[in-house]
């Protein structure tokens, strides 16, 4: 008796599982940093579902979200990724738009996912991957009536239309700058043009956006691989604080670069977490507190301290010894002090039309919970406040 082999293909949900947790190169919520993958370091494909969900804090709410691609395999060369082109150990998997609806509903039903992150590698260009893109998302916004939170990655030059499309289907589109010029590009991604496939693409949402003021279509990010190639804090931020004020961006992903074996940069140094996460803090001050670049803290190489908080540096400079009068200040230059935010501010505003901000406690007791990082730059009734005073 002979014995056949049978290879059974995956089923969609196994081909999800198999193509791989996006979530190291991806983020894609107002939380970036908790988002960071639950795999191995080294170790970029996923070996469970629950690897490829990720709570995601959207606009309407934490939700749990699937992250994932259409298709692992890329013709592109991008020196840090890992579904680079002729890399041996990525696993290639696709997956029919057809496949991945069905998927994503499959457990949208199921209670599993309530959103969807979904991007792709580049085959047969940029314009037949963003077709297959954007028909995924037709599929599961037309045929299974879904409105709930898509998210749909942008191929590097794609058309006008297909842009415009995919606003109307996602809440929201990642142009994927990756670095802040293109010098700095062509050492990170040499297969990309800095201006005429990327930059251009978040001018053209803009575009469409003024365009089109009645349609409800989707915020604009964007994502940087943060120190592989010498980029520095002061070109990035100067980037994307212009991006904010004149394109409309919604926000920036910083993400620290971690080497990848079989890449052209798998001998380079990891990037430190820190400087990640100062670039979020100073791209926060610089969208919502008014800040400009030049009050940024920046040391003579260009990048941001890591030791302190740009927000601390500036206050320990400037108000150290002219500390700000919570009696008079206005909303921006209570905004300057550290552990004072937005609504801390207007609290800060409302409660001493009452005249009830004596001491520091009553700051506690309107909302500001980092009370100490306050102290050293405020007045309280005139005076500096007591920094020994029993806060809790």
């Amino acid at each position: 008796m002979f014995m056949t082999s049978i290879r059974i293909a995956p089923d969609p949900i196994q081909k999800i599982t198999l193509i791989g947790d996006v979530t190291l190169y991806e983020p894609a919520g107002d939380q970036p940093l908790a988002e960071k993958a639950r795999v191995p370091t080294g170790r970029f494909q996923s070996r469970s579902l629950a690897e490829c969900i990720s709570n995601v804090s959207t606009p309407t709410g934490k939700k749990p979200i699937l992250k994932t691609m259409l298709t692992t395999a890329c013709e592109r060369n991008c020196f840090y990724c890992p579904f680079r082109a002729g890399r041996a150990k990525t696993q290639r998997m696709t997956i029919t738009p057809d496949e991945m609806a069905k998927a994503f509903i499959a457990l949208h039903q199921g209670g599993a996912v309530d959103g969807l992150f979904l991007s792709s590698g580049i085959i047969k260009g940029s314009i037949s991957t963003q077709d297959k893109l954007i028909a995924a998302a037709e599929i599961i916004r037309r045929k299974h009536n879904y409105r709930g939170y898509i998210h749909l990655k942008i191929m590097p030059g794609v058309e006008a239309d297909q842009l415009y499309r995919s606003m109307q289907l996602a809440d929201r589109i990642s142009v994927n700058l990756e670095a802040p010029t293109q010098e700095r590009l062509d050492a990170l991604a040499p297969k990309k043009n800095f201006d005429r496939e990327l930059l251009s693409m978040l001018r053209m949402a803009d575009q469409i956006r003024r365009e089109h003021p009645q349609e409800k279509l989707a915020s604009t990010v964007t994502q940087f691989v943060v120190g592989a190639v010498g980029d520095t804090d002061l070109e990035l931020l100067s980037l994307t604080n212009g991006l904010h004020r004149h394109l409309g961006l919604t926000r920036a992903y910083f993400s620290a670069f971690h080497p990848v074996i079989q890449t052209p940069l798998e001998n380079v140094a990891p990037t430190d977490s820190t400087r990640e996460f100062r670039l979020y803090q100073s791209s926060f001050l610089l969208r919502d507190y008014g800040w400009e670049v030049e009050d940024l803290p920046f040391t003579d190489n260009g990048n941001l301290p890591t030791t302190v908080d740009p927000k601390k540096a500036w206050a320990d400079v400037h108000l150290r010894e002219n500390p700000i009068d919570l009696r008079t200040a206005d909303r921006a230059q209570l905004m300057r002090v550290p552990g004072i935010g937005p609504k801390g501010a207007d609290a800060i505003i409302k409660a001493r039309i009452q005249g009830t901000i004596l001491e520091l406690a009553d700051l506690r007791k309107i909302g500001i919970a980092a009370v100490e990082n306050a102290a050293p730059y405020v007045l309280i009734s005139g005076k500096r406040p007591p920094l020994q005073e029993r806060l809790f």
